[in-house]
C-alpha cells in the first residue's frame, strides 16, 4: 500500500489514513480539475480500457499453471508473495498473482474467473468502485484483489451488508484462501471480543459495515485517554501488551465494500453512535405525560409537519400550549427547553414513525427496521428518548436510555482506509457524490453474457386498492396459469402484508419475506425461481443470493419481477429489477404503482394531485407525464437525502473539533 507517511493519522493505535478536511482553496482546485476539466474529457477515455491489459497478463501464465501439481502451485504462490512485498502491485506481477488465484479457484471451489471478473478485480485493486450487473459474480471477483493484497502481507476487510453474506462468503471462499496459504475470518453480531480479535487477525476478514464501524468506535473508546504520541512512545519503550488486549482491529489497510452504494449512500444518512445504558428513573411517567400532551396538540396550529424532511417544529402557539399543560408540574416539565424537546419527540413518535414501516414489535420489543435493506436491527435504538417514547406508545417494556460514548459517520470511517474500493450493481446515479466524498471513480464492467431482460411499461393506478387488484390479476395469470416464477418487491413490512392478504384472498400460495420473517431469507430467495413460485419481499429481497431458474421456468420466460412502489432512489428500483434475467437468463420486470404512494405524495404532491384530478375527469394522461412525475419525485427525494448526508458530515466534524478541546475526540 503506497502512501506518503504524511497522509497517515498521527496518534492512532494502528495504521489508518488521516481524515483531514481540505482547505477551501484545495476544494476549489479539485472542483476545477476533476469537476469541470475532468468532465470535459470524460467522454474521450474509457476507464475499462485502462484495466483490460490485466486479461493478457493473466492469460500468459494460464497454460503453465494448469499442468502444475498442487504442491508446485503453492511454491509459485510463495515466490509471488516475496515479489509482491519487494516490487509492489505492478501489472505483470498482479497478472501472475491473478492467474494463480484463478487456477486455485478452479481446483478448490470449482469456479473459474471470467475475463470480466479479472477486469473487475484489477479495478478493485486500483481503488475503483466497479459496477457489475446483478449476478455477474462480484463475490468471486473480490477474491482476486483480496488474495493479492493479503499475499503482500496486508490485512484485508471484505465488507458487506449483513451477517448471512459475511458468513456465507467466508465459508464458500475459505478453501480457495487456505490453498493459497491465507487465513479467513468472519465477524458477525454477538461475537465475543476475543473471537472478534482472532477474526480480524486473519489474512482476509469478512464483516458487515455496522460491526466494523462499532468495533472501530470501541477501539477508540478503549484508548480514549491513551492514544497521544507520548502514550504511544512510552508503551513502545516498556513493551506493554495491554494495548493489544484492548483492541480488536489491526488497522484500516485495504477495504473492499460490497453493495457499496447501499453502504456509502443509503446508510450514510444516519451517524453511527456507540452508547451505554443510563438509569431509567421516572422515564415511563414522563413519556406517558409527553404522549398525552402531544395527542392534545393540533397539526397546523400547534406544530408544523414536513414529511419530506421527516421533521416537525412547534409553533409559538404550540409552545404556549405546552407551557400551560406543564404548569405546576415538577422535574423536566419545569424547564422550558427540556419540556418542548420532550413533547416534540413525542409528536415525532406519534406522527413520523409508523409500526411495520420504521419499526416492528417482536416479542414485546420495539425493533428498528433498516429502511434501506428492510432488515431488523437488533440492539439498535433511537437517541434522545425517542426509542422510549415509541415503546410507551406501543405499550412495551421500557428499555434504559442510552448515553453517547462515541460517534462517526460512514463517510469519515471509510475515508480512513489506506486503500478503499467497492463493488455494486447500481452506482452510476451517484458516481459524482461517491467521487466527491470517498475519492472513488466508478467503472462499469461489461456483461459476461448479453442481457435478455424485458422491461414492460409502468402501470400507474389511481388508488392502492386498484393496484392490489391488478397485482393479484398479474400473479394469477403469470404464476398460476403460465407456471412462471414471480417476485413482488415492496418498500415496507406493512405493504408486503397488504399484498400477502390480497393474494390469500385469491387463494394464491406464496412466500412472504420481510423483517418479521427473515430467518430463512436465503432459502426463500433461492427458491424464488421454481415453477409457479410467488415470493413477496421487502427491500431485502435476498441481495447477494442467486435466484437459480428451474429449466421449465426459463423455457416459459424466466422470473418476472413486479415493483409495487417506486423508492426514493432509482438505484433501488434497478436493484430489484436486477433480480431477474441474471447471467444471460431470460426474465421480465414491470412497475405497478399508485398515485397515492408515499414517494409521489411527499416529494411531488402538487403534480400528483393535478394528475389525479385529470384522471378523475377521464382526461387521458400520456405515459411520458407519469415518467416525468417519477423523475421529479425521485429527484426531490435524492436531493434531500444528499443534503442530509452533507449535514451529517459537517456536524460530525464540528463535534469532533469541539470534543477535541476536552481530549475526547470522537
Amino acid at each position: 500500500m503506497e502512501l506518503d507517511h504524511r497522509e497517515l493519522a498521527v496518534g492512532r493505535p494502528y495504521p489508518e489514513r488521516a481524515d483531514r478536511e481540505p482547505a477551501v482553496h484545495d476544494r476549489v482546485a479539485e472542483y476545477l480539475a476533476k469537476g469541470l476539466i475532468g468532465r470535459a474529457f470524460e467522454g474521450l477515455r474509457d476507464p475499462v480500457r485502462v484495466l483490460m491489459p490485466i486479461v493478457e497478463y493473466t492469460a500468459a501464465h494460464e497454460n503453465a499453471l494448469r499442468i502444475m501439481s498442487d504442491e508446485e502451485l503453492r511454491v509459485q504462490v510463495s515466490s509471488v508473495r516475496a515479489k509482491l512485498r519487494n516490487s509492489g502491485f505492478t501489472p505483470p506481477l498482479v497478472g501472475r498473482c491473478f492467474a494463480l488465484v484463478r487456477e486455485a479457484a478452479s481446483r478448490t471451489i470449482g469456479q473459474r474467473h471470467y475475463d470480466v471478473q479479472l477486469i473487475a478485480g484489477f479495478g478493485l485493486l486500483k481503488g475503483r468502485l466497479v459496477e457489475m450487473a446483478t449476478g455477474e459474480g462480484k463475490t468471486i471477483a473480490a477474491t482476486l484483489p483480496a488474495a493479492t493484497v493479503a499475499l503482500a502481507g496486508y490485512p484485508v476487510h471484505l465488507i458487506t451488508v449483513n451477517d448471512y453474506l459475511a458468513q456465507r462468503d467466508a465459508g464458500e471462499m475459505r478453501a480457495l484462501y487456505e490453498f493459497l496459504g491465507l487465513s479467513v475470518g468472519a465477524v458477525v453480531q454477538g461475537m465475543p471480543k476475543a473471537d472478534r480479535r482472532r477474526a480480524y487477525a486473519s489474512s482476509v476478514t469478512y464483516c458487515t459495515n455496522k460491526e466494523l464501524a462499532f468495533d472501530y468506535l470501541r477501539d477508540r473508546v478503549a484508548l480514549a485517554h491513551r492514544s497521544t504520541s507520548l502514550h504511544l512512545s512510552l508503551e513502545r519503550l516498556r513493551g506493554s501488551l495491554q494495548r493489544d488486549e484492548d483492541l480488536v482491529l489491526r488497522g484500516l489497510y485495504f477495504g473492499i465494500v460490497d453493495e457499496a452504494d447501499s453502504i456509502f449512500i443509503d446508510e450514510a444518512r444516519t451517524p453511527l453512535i456507540l452508547s451505554s445504558s443510563t438509569g431509567a428513573g421516572e422515564e415511563r411517567l414522563q413519556c406517558e405525560q409527553a404522549l398525552e400532551f402531544a395527542s392534545g396538540l393540533v397539526a397546523g396550529e400547534h406544530y408544523e409537519i414536513d414529511l419530506a424532511e421527516r421533521s416537525l417544529a412547534l409553533t409559538k402557539e404550540g409552545r404556549r400550549e405546552i407551557g400551560g399543560l406543564a404548569e405546576g408540574l415538577q422535574g423536566v416539565w419545569s424547564s422550558i427547553r427540556a419540556r418542548e424537546e420532550l413533547v416534540t419527540q413525542a409528536l415525532s413518535a406519534m406522527m413520523l414513525f409508523n409500526r411495520d414501516q420504521h419499526y416492528v414489535v417482536i416479542d414485546g420489543k420495539v425493533q428498528i427496521v433498516d429502511e434501506s435493506t428492510g432488515r431488523v436491527m437488533p440492539d439498535r435504538s433511537w437517541e434522545r428518548g425517542l426509542h422510549q417514547l415509541i415503546e410507551v406508545k406501543e405499550d412495551c417494556e421500557l428499555t434504559e436510555r442510552r448515553e453517547t460514548l462515541a460517534r462517526i459517520t460512514y463517510q469519515r470511517l471509510f475515508r480512513r482506509y489506506i486503500r478503499l474500493s467497492g463493488m455494486t450493481g447500481t452506482a452510476r446515479e451517484v458516481a459524482r457524490e461517491i467521487k466527491s466524498v470517498y475519492g472513488l471513480d466508478v467503472v462499469r464492467i461489461p456483461l459476461n453474457r448479453p442481457s435478455q431482460r424485458r422491461v414492460a411499461s409502468p402501470l400507474v393506478c389511481t388508488t392502492p386498492a386498484e393496484k392490489l387488484r391488478i397485482i393479484a390479476d398479474r400473479v394469477d395469470r403469470l404464476a398460476v396459469a403460465e407456471g412462471r416464477a414471480v417476485l413482488i418487491g415492496t418498500r415496507s413490512v406493512g405493504a408486503s402484508e397488504e399484498i400477502s392478504a390480497a393474494l390469500n384472498a385469491r387463494g394464491i400460495a406464496h412466500a412472504l419475506l420481510n423483517a418479521k420473517q427473515d430467518q430463512d431469507e436465503a432459502e426463500v430467495v433461492a427458491r424464488a425461481g421454481e415453477p409457479a413460485r410467488v415470493t413477496v419481499a421487502t427491500n431485502m429481497a435476498g441481495r447477494g443470493t442467486d435466484i437459480r431458474l428451474d429449466p421449465s421456468v426459463a423455457a416459459r420466460g424466466g422470473l418476472h419481477v413486479i415493483l409495487t412502489e417506486y423508492h426514493d432512489s432509482r438505484r433501488v428500483d434497478r436493484q430489484l429489477f436486477g433480480r431477474c434475467a441474471r447471467q444471460g437468463d431470460p426474465g421480465s420486470c414491470e412497475a405497478i404503482v399508485s398515485l397515492q404512494d408515499d414517494v409521489f405524495m411527499i416529494h411531488a404532491g402538487s403534480m400528483t394531485r393535478l394528475i389525479a384530478r385529470l384522471v378523475g375527469s377521464r382526461i387521458p394522461v400520456p405515459l411520458r407525464v407519469y415518467k416525468s412525475l417519477r423523475w421529479l419525485a425521485q429527484f426531490q427525494a435524492e436531493r434531500r437525502h444528499g443534503y442530509v448526508r452533507v449535514q451529517n458530515v459537517k456536524l460530525d466534524r464540528r463535534l469532533d473539533r469541539v470534543l477535541a478541546f476536552s481530549g475526547r475526540g470522537e
